[in-house]
């Protein structure tokens, strides 16, 4: 079975007119799934297997394990929907399920990343370093094709713990808060984990993009 490789952005759901029919069908629908109707859990399923599978290739870099942890956390979703208390929504669930899996495959197979080293407190205080600025890159070549690969290519060099993080909030738009929740970490770890990256993958793509004039 194939799914789709996009790169959906899961904004933070902002409650206004304009979508709380859609929130509060999502509600009715998780309240359904939670009861044991498979109809509802499958709608489930249907709207977020797109974005779980885009989360475990961004952290894996690899489409079998990618696949793997889309059909294990939706396999772990069923097993356990009868136990979400819907104190949070059921995305934060299932990429928290997804996260967990994605990492104990990067476990399994730790020794094929060349890991940098990048201090991190891991405390509750910001760091006093400051984000570095993105390179002024053309909006273009930042959409393109080659840009994403020189990007996918650099965030296989972060750490899990920064990766991920970059993963969750800037490419699936994943709040700050909602990140700390999937991650178990603070909020403010999670702020100092995504500078970290950023300025990180920066300087590495500016390295990599040096010499093609972006």
């Amino acid at each position: 079975m194939s799914y789709p490789k996009v790169d959906y952005q899961d904004s933070t759901i902002q409650v206004s007119q304009k979508n709380r029919n859609e929130i509060m069908n999502e509600i009715e629908i998780v309240k359904l799934a939670v009861q044991g109707d498979r109809a509802a859990f499958a709608e489930i399923v249907k709207k977020y297997q797109g974005r779980i599978y885009n989360l475990g290739l961004r952290m894996t870099g690899n489409e079998q394990d990618a696949e793997d942890i889309l059909q294990e956390t939706f396999l772990s979703a069923l097993q356990n929907i009868a136990n979400f208390a819907m104190k949070s929504a059921i995305y934060t669930w299932l990429y928290r399920i997804a996260v967990n899996f994605g990492l104990k495959k990067l476990q399994h197979r730790k020794k094929q990343y060349g890991h940098i080293d990048i201090d991190d407190p891991d405390t509750d205080k910001l760091s006093h370093e400051a984000l570095h600025d993105w390179p002024d890159f053309n909006e273009r070549k930042v959409n393109d094709k080659h840009f994403q690969e020189k990007l996918n290519e650099a965030m296989m060099e972060l750490p899990e713990k920064y990766r991920t993080v970059f993963i969750l909030r800037d490419l699936h738009e994943v709040s700050t808060v909602d990140t700390a929740k999937i991650l178990n970490i603070t909020e403010s770890n999670t702020k100092v984990r995504l500078m970290r990256a950023r300025n990180f993958l920066k300087d590495k793509l500016e390295d990599m993009l040096s010499h093609e004039e972006l």
